[in-house]
Formats: C-alpha cells, sequence, structure tokens
C-alpha cells in the first residue's frame, strides 16, 4: 500500500462515527422541540423534554400522539409504532436530568442571547462525551459553541417544519466542529429517516437565506399596495406552484421568527436588501405572530382563515 493511499484510509477512519447515540435530551417544547421529539422516538431512541413548565411538555405530547393518529390514519405507522414511541419520552424537570445523555438538542426560540444562557447552564451537568447541536434556523453556530465548554462536539442541526413531515435537516459546521462530531450527527439524523443537506456557518443558512427574503418579499409586497394577502398567496400558489403562499407560510413559521431570521440576515450581511419589512416589524410588535396567536397575515379565530389586510 502506497503512502498516499494510507493517509487516504486514515483520513477516511477518522471521520467514521465512534460515539453510540442512545438517548437524546431536547431543550424546548414547542412546535420544533415536540415535532424533533415525535421522529427521534419513533426511530427507537429514548428521549427526554426539558422546558419551563411541565404543561408545555403535556401539550407537546398530546401533540405528538395527535399527529401520529394522523401518521396512523394514512398507513405510514401502526398503532403499536405510536405506543411504543410514546413510551420513549419522558420530562425532564431540570436541565441535570440530562446527565446521561449523548446528545442534547436545543429548540428554544430563535433569540442568540437566550441561546447562550441555555447552554451555560447546561453544560456543567453533561458527561464528557455528550454532543450539543443546536436546531437554530440562522445564527452563527461557531458563536453559539465558542458559549460551550466542547465547541469542537457542537454542531447545527436544523429541521424543518413540520418536523414528521418534511424529509430535510441542514447541517452545519462551526470552525471548531471536529470530522468525527459531523459524521456522528450525520450518521444520527439518517437514522431517523432524514435527509442531509450540509451548509457554511452564513447567516440563516441555505433554507432560510432563500425562504426569508421572499417571505419579506411577499410582506413589502403587500405594505406597498401591489396586492391584497389573498391575491399575492394565490398568485404564488398557482404562479408558481408552491404549496402554501408566502404569507400563508409566513403564519405558520410564526411572524416573530420571520422577524428573528430577517434581523441575523440584515446584520451579519450588512445589505439593504435583507431590510425586514417594516409591516412585518408591525405585526410583531401588534403580538399577530400567525398560527400560534390566532392571528397574524390571517386571521384565525373562526371557523376559516380571513386575511387581515
Amino acid at each position: 500500500m502506497s503512502q498516499s493511499t494510507k493517509v487516504m484510509e486514515k483520513n477516511k477512519a477518522a471521520v467514521l462515527p465512534r460515539r453510540k447515540i442512545s438517548k437524546i435530551g431536547i431543550i424546548g417544547a414547542g412546535q420544533m422541540g415536540n415535532g424533533i421529539a415525535h421522529v427521534i422516538a419513533l426511530a427507537g431512541y429514548n428521549v427526554a423534554i426539558n422546558d419551563l413548565k411541565k404543561e408545555a411538555y403535556e401539550r407537546a405530547l398530546e401533540t405528538i400522539d395527535a399527529n401520529m393518529g394522523r401518521q396512523i390514519a394514512k398507513g405510514t405507522i401502526k398503532d403499536d409504532d405510536r405506543t411504543k414511541a410514546l413510551a420513549r419520552i419522558t420530562f425532564a424537570p431540570t436541565l441535570e436530568a440530562f446527565s446521561d445523555c449523548d446528545l442534547v438538542i436545543e429548540a428554544a426560540t430563535e433569540d442568540e442571547e437566550l441561546k447562550h444562557k441555555i447552554f451555560a447552564a447546561l453544560c456543567p451537568h453533561l458527561k464528557p462525551t455528550a454532543m450539543l447541536a443546536s436546531n437554530t434556523s440562522s445564527i452563527s453556530i461557531t458563536r453559539l459553541a465558542a458559549t460551550t465548554d466542547r465547541p469542537e462536539d457542537f454542531i447545527g442541526m436544523h429541521f424543518m417544519n413540520p418536523v414528521p413531515r418534511m424529509e430535510l435537516v441542514e447541517l452545519i459546521r462551526g470552525i471548531a466542529t471536529e470530522d468525527e462530531t459531523f459524521a456522528t450527527a450525520k450518521a444520527f439524523v439518517e437514522s431517523l429517516g432524514k435527509i442531509t443537506a450540509v451548509a457554511e456557518d452564513f447567516p440563516a443558512f441555505i433554507v432560510n437565506r432563500i425562504l426569508l427574503p421572499m417571505i419579506n418579499e411577499a410582506v413589502y409586497t403587500l405594505y406597498e399596495g401591489v396586492g391584497t394577502v389573498e391575491a399575492i398567496d394565490k398568485a404564488m400558489k398557482l404562479g408558481a406552484h408552491h404549496p402554501m403562499g408566502p404569507l400563508e407560510l409566513a403564519d405558520f413559521i410564526g411572524l416573530d421568527t420571520c422577524l428573528s431570521v430577517m434581523q441575523v440576515l440584515y446584520e451579519g450581511l450588512s445589505d439593504s436588501k435583507y431590510r425586514p419589512c417594516p409591516l412585518l416589524v408591525k405585526y410583531v410588535e401588534a403580538g399577530w405572530l400567525g398560527r400560534k396567536t390566532k392571528r397574524g397575515f390571517y386571521d384565525y379565530r373562526g371557523e376559516k382563515p380571513v386575511p387581515t389586510r
């Protein structure tokens, strides 16, 4: 065997997963957290969910149960699969409960300062071999990793919403992320039946770098009176064959999340084309955040969603 072949074989071996993942902790029982727990538990892993209140965990479990019920109705899983998966999900009352986890995924609100506080509180309770991941949709993985005691074992693991239905997970390496951490994360995500796309650590990565400016432009189109909510969504659904109109999609994502991502893009890339639309800012200031608050670009309080503009 030549020297170059030996080096290639050595490098290949170096990037194989060496850690076994069997128990996963999830911080945040919201829309993303419960969706991630759903797919992980169905894949046969034990999952512990932490949130500030146990009521949030209980609501998450109800959502997971209902969503699995829909999968049973469609024939994609069996009733026995749901029973076993739900039994694998437990409540973690404190971060200390993650001491035996092999991987902890942070799925809290898209707020960098909050995430820093979470990681600072979490790290002292983790075992030395535990990996950390953030489900952030836009924030620098390098910056988040730098606030922990294990930047080499930190990675971005951005699941798409809704997690049980969407096939893709973006994997984002920070500057310090080790090859073995990346290999282990990739193997784990693929074991969930998901497909990975590797993104560089730039603001909003790939999906949201493209998607959120489109949504922001749709809000500008509404703000400037080019079209109504209904006309804009109809145009993109029928004219571009999108399954959801951009304003309907914004409501589904959460207007606060849309604004956070646009702010990350605007501040991180210093380009005026990413300036958040003033109308988006106004809706967030009003607390009209979309489906989760029953009002956004549509009003969801009646039997049928009605445009608010």
